[in-house]
């Protein structure tokens, strides 16, 4: 990073100046700037006339695009370095695994040298100070996390890849939990959410706002168990980073490089993306507005973007463009990284005033479909673009930034400097000695589990469940009961009399009713006496 004025006129030259000189008098800036390498002009190096960006410009936003193989990520170790050395934090998110090599001095070699010739560069092995960081902890890294209720549901809805209709339901059910105090922790507090209202005794909880289908909530759930199936129950829960770590300097004052290291979950494109989202969302909603600065507060690399839009709702895509268009005032500057412009929707390109565009290759009627679609997006320029970004070399670039004023630059074509840090990654040793080094590992390595949605109606249907038991057994007992009252009452009613007593067989039996017809008569008497042992009077 340097300043400097006009090299035309540093040089005392007299004259009209010609096109190189046009075009290196926009880039003569007066403030601090970023030193990006030497303009290209009739295929000669012209070391003299430097290309550079303002170091308050890269708060404006940009885009690095190219073919594969054209030196894009190289582009991007170079512009953290000189970022670092300015005392702005950088965040890179290390798609490829090779973005570790910030954090080491770089290897001199012929190559090397050749270049630092070829753009007057002095080049010197530097390494920068850096943190690592992983998705969850899959790979190394210090652990970033996310809880369910932060991510959202409209980015939960694009890693689920739910059409409208079903990111309208899950919406609904974030409402719900929110409102009825339910933490989304992780996914299995979402998921038991989700099977809670539409069982019988969690159907009646939406029925006033629109309720949710069966259907609805089977396509979430059997997303939701693909999502985990990739691993995606890793990266929700708690501790939750702040992503205000990312804002750090260094104690030397240089700003801290944040790898987030995404070689280990490089197949599931979609989920780092929008996990980046989630970064750049939640650092937008936790940042004050500070305005235009001198030097950006943080600048944010976004590699391998295409696969951020990809099968975007609209939704999402309005999300997206509404955090690049205000984040700025936050100090954070965004750089989106993919293969050609095209990739990235109009309404998010039109916010991107720094350009360094990489070769294209016209092999297809598509590359050249998308070669044409590119040169329109540049401003006037003194070269023939559509031909001139199908022949240039590795390392070198088309360029346009925003000017001290805000206004962009004459186009150039750049040899770009040699980054200063290792090109490629570090040995895996020194990663994780790196990682465990630092003091965020004890704070963010270990997860906690604490009581959330899932434990919360793991425990009231248990309740329930025990209530509705012992409802049930007691009315079992009130009926068993009721029976054996039944059954008694009906048994009084058919019990046999009792056996009559000899005394009363006798009294009831047809002889004793004769006898007694004749117990007035003397015969009678006798007949009385003899029967029932009385003795005869005497006279």
């Amino acid at each position: 990073m340097s300043e400097s004025t006009d090299p035309a006129l540093a040089e005392g030259r007299t004259g009209p100046p010609g096109p190189a000189e046009e075009i290196a008098a926009g880039y003569a800036f007066t403030g601090p700037a970023l030193d990006l390498g030497a303009l290209l002009w009739d295929d000669d190096c012209l070391p003299d006339r430097q290309i550079r960006i303002p170091l308050a410009m890269l708060g404006r936003h940009g885009l690095v695009a190219g073919a594969t193989g054209t030196g894009k990520t190289k582009t991007l170790q170079l512009i953290t370095e000189q970022l670092s050395a300015g005392g702005v934090p950088v965040f890179l998110a290390d798609v490829k695994g090779d973005l570790s090599g910030i954090s080491a001095p770089g290897t001199a070699g012929d190559r090397i040298d050749e270049r630092a010739r070829d753009v007057a560069q002095s080049w010197e092995p530097t390494g920068y100070p850096c943190a690592f960081y992983s998705l969850g902890g899959i790979g190394p890294g210090i652990p970033l996390r996310s809880t369910v209720t932060s991510f959202g549901p409209v980015l939960m809805s694009k890693v689920l890849e739910l059409n409208q209709t079903q990111e309208q339901s899950l919406g609904l059910i974030f409402h719900y939990a929110d409102t009825k105090g339910l933490e989304l922790i992780d996914l299995k507090d979402l998921r038991a959410v989700v099977a809670f209202l539409v069982s019988d005794q969690g159907k009646p909880e939406l029925k006033g706002i629109g309720g949710l289908s069966t259907v609805t909530a089977g396509v979430i759930l059997r997303a939701l168990t693909a999502f985990e199936q990739q691993g995606a129950s890793e990266f929700f829960g708690e501790p939750e980073f702040d992503t205000g770590e990312f804002l750090r300097t260094a104690a030397d004052g240089r700003g801290l490089v944040s790898v987030l290291e995404l070689p280990a979950v490089q197949d599931k494109p979609q989920l780092f993306s929008t996990f980046l989202m989630w970064l750049l969302a939640d650092l937008y909603n936790d940042l004050p507005e500070v305005g235009d600065l001198e030097k950006p507060g943080l600048v944010f690399f976004f590699d391998e973007a295409h696969l951020l839009f990809n099968g975007a709702s609209k939704a999402f895509l309005a999300s997206i463009t509404q955090t690049v268009r205000l984040i700025r005032s936050k100090g954070v500057g965004i750089f989106f990284v993919t293969q050609t412009p095209k990739d990235v929707p109009s309404d998010v390109l039109a916010q991107l005033g720094n350009r360094v565009q990489h070769a294209l290759r016209a092999f297809t009627p598509d590359d050249a479909k998308a070669l044409k679609a590119t040169v329109k997006t540049f401003p006037h320029s003194a070269y023939d673009l559509e031909e001139l970004l199908t022949r240039l070399g590795t390392g070198e670039a088309v360029i346009t930034v925003l000017s001290e004023r805000g206004a962009p630059t004459p186009v150039a074509a750049t040899r770009l400097r040699a980054p200063q840090s290792l090109m490629g990654p570090v040995a895996a040793a020194d990663l994780e000695q790196a990682v465990k080094s630092s003091p965020l590992w004890s704070r963010y390595a270990e997860p906690v589990d604490r009581e959330s949605a899932y434990e919360k109606i793991s425990a009231e249907q248990a309740a329930a469940e025990a209530r509705a038991e012992a409802a049930a057994a007691a009315a079992e007992a009130e009926k068993e009961a009721k029976a054996a009252r039944k059954e008694a009452a009906r048994g009084a009613r058919s019990a046999p009399e009792p056996d009559p007593s000899l005394v009363e067989q006798v009294v009831g039996s047809g002889l004793f009713r004769s006898l007694a017809r004749s117990v007035g008569t003397q015969l009678g008497r006798e007949i009385s006496r003899s029967i029932f042992g009385t003795a005869r009077r005497r006279r």
